[in-house]
């Protein structure tokens, strides 16, 4: 018997036990790290050029590289709080049903998020390849590590829907030791 993609990673998770734990934890104090120091430069950027049009000297490349740090740090930080469960939920609609349907509700949810992401992943790499060659007017930096900063956060935001789908569906079939959801997001 095969089991569904989703489900996959249970024993692979079993079978790595510690070390994939570790990577999961140091892959996520790296991604909040580099979304907390990408948004002090850019906070220190933005001051900078400001600060600077005052005296009258412009530095038109503090903007750009302003902009490519709010991509990053805007895309990256929407997982990071995915990841934990501080994205607002409007449950106004599931919470009238029994709990088993509102956990089957919730899979459905993650599954359509899923294939969104999967969708968004693909088509910023095709972006990403088509836009290669422009480079922004002030820096020698190609315009592609803008939109690569929504690959790299939808591939991340994938592996944190599969995490969560699986929770969902091992607290729908009733095998999740933990019954708080929200504390375990």
């Amino acid at each position: 018997m095969t089991l569904p993609l989703f489900l996959w990673f249970t024993p692979v998770q079993a079978k790595l036990g510690e070390s994939m734990n570790k990577l999961f934890s140091w892959l996520d104090k790296a991604e909040k790290a580099v979304c907390g120091t990408g948004f002090v430069f850019l906070i220190a950027f933005v001051f900078l050029s400001a600060f600077l049009r005052f005296f009258r000297v412009s530095m038109s490349w503090n903007i750009d590289l302003a902009m490519l740090l709010l991509a990053w740090t805007a895309f990256l930080g929407a997982d990071v709080a995915w990841r934990s469960g501080q994205i607002i939920g409007v449950d106004i609609l599931t919470r009238i049903f029994p709990e088993k349907v509102q956990r089957l509700i919730e899979l459905v949810v993650y599954l359509i998020i899923l294939a969104a992401l999967g969708f968004m992943f693909v088509y910023s790499l095709r972006l990403a390849w088509t836009e290669r060659v422009a480079r922004y007017q002030s820096m020698p930096i190609p315009y592609s590590l803008v939109i690569l900063s929504l690959a790299v956060a939808s591939l991340s935001m994938i592996f944190s829907t599969l995490q969560k789908i699986q929770r969902a569906f091992l607290q729908l079939t009733g095998k999740d030791s933990s019954r708080n959801r929200r504390s375990s997001e």
